[in-house]
């Protein structure tokens, strides 16, 4: 899976799953959010509140950049780094 940002010891990538729609994961230690991309929610949840409250911040300011690089996976290609949370 694609590494996207690192931020706070958070890691995010992405990984092309079509049946599961645009979502990306993010890792923190041996804890794990996944985060549907349209409209933003919570679709597994094994982080600490802070973590996920981060996380969601950071899908925030970064939606065009979500979206471009779910396409990219879609179309079999690396998506972009993108800026971490600051």
């Amino acid at each position: 899976m694609p590494v996207l940002s690192r931020f706070y010891g958070i890691v995010v990538r992405m990984l092309f799953a079509p049946l599961l729609g645009a979502h990306f994961h993010a890792l923190y230690g041996e804890d794990e959010l996944m985060v549907s991309m349209d409209p933003g929610a919570i679709i597994q949840d094994e982080a600490p509140a802070r973590v996920r409250y981060m996380v969601l911040e950071w899908a925030t300011r970064h939606q065009n950049e979500l979206m471009e690089a779910w396409d990219r996976c879609r179309s079999g290609l690396k998506p972009q780094p993108i800026a971490p949370l600051p």
